[in-house]
């Protein structure tokens, strides 16, 4: 399945356009139809993503990493983008500094979900140094 880019791009246009025209009046209005098409378009792209997902986890399985780590792998990407995503829609409200509080919990997030790769990273530099 591919992603429909004509699409994602017709929508965000034309969402801009009435979002701009709403906006003189209408802010709040405006506002909704932004967080709307955005949620639009994210499901869209999250759609397309799954092959790709699948493909990635599939190739790990052949390399032999641990599923351990490529669930970590996929948890990241995961906050990554809804991380993105929800700061992108408190700066399309005007909340810069709650944007910047929801990158913050989610690169905070993603170290958490990395302190197992650390934690295997010093065991293997542990054990060439004993050697």
């Amino acid at each position: 399945m591919t992603m429909n880019v004509a699409g994602i791009v017709g929508t965000a246009l034309i969402a801009a356009a009435f979002a701009a025209l709403l906006r003189r009046g209408n802010a709040e209005y405006a506002l909704v139809l932004r967080i709307s098409a955005g949620v639009i378009i994210a499901l869209e792209i999250l759609q397309a993503m799954i092959p790709a997902l699948q493909q990635i986890t599939s190739l790990l399985g052949v390399a032999g990493i641990s599923g351990e780590y490529s669930g970590i792998l996929l948890r990241t990407l995961g906050v990554t983008f809804l991380t993105q995503f929800a700061a992108d829609a408190c700066k399309d409200a005007g909340e810069g500094a709650l944007a910047s509080k929801v990158e913050l919990a989610g690169r905070v997030s993603i170290l958490v979900l990395a302190l197992p790769l650390f934690a295997k990273v010093a065991s293997i530099a542990a054990a060439l140094v004993a050697k």
